[in-house]
């Protein structure tokens, strides 16, 4: 067996991300995770930076607990429109926003010009 010293394991952090795809998320399942005012205010501060950019550490401002957090992202991951990735101690988010719109036309669009008023 060949081992290759440049290749790193992936950590446990890591391997318990899943991402699906947002064409095998039901409608429902969309409109469940969006329903969500937390949720959809990550939506919408996700949309307006580069991909890659926000770590889930910078989502301070939200009132919400860090458990709490880490399961709204779950479940923005859950329905397709969330990929993350580790880099370093920092989990880098993506918005999905061309594959969600895909398979929902027009729903991302409602949320993000959603006043927060």
């Amino acid at each position: 067996m060949e081992h290759y010293s440049n290749v790193r394991p992936q950590s446990n952090r890591a391997r318990n991300l899943t991402h699906m795809s947002p064409i095998e998320v039901s409608l429902q399942a969309a409109l469940d995770a969006l329903g969500d005012p937390v949720r959809r205010r990550i939506v919408r501060e996700l949309a307006v930076v580069p991909d890659w950019t926000r770590p889930c550490g910078t989502f301070n401002d939200l009132p919400v607990a860090k458990s709490t957090l880490s399961h709204h992202f779950a479940v923005l991951r859950n329905v397709g429109l969330l990929e993350q990735r580790d880099e370093g101690t920092r989990r880098l988010n993506r918005l999905r926003r061309a594959e969600f719109d895909a398979r929902f036309p027009g729903l991302l669009t409602l949320v993000l010009a959603e006043d927060e008023g």
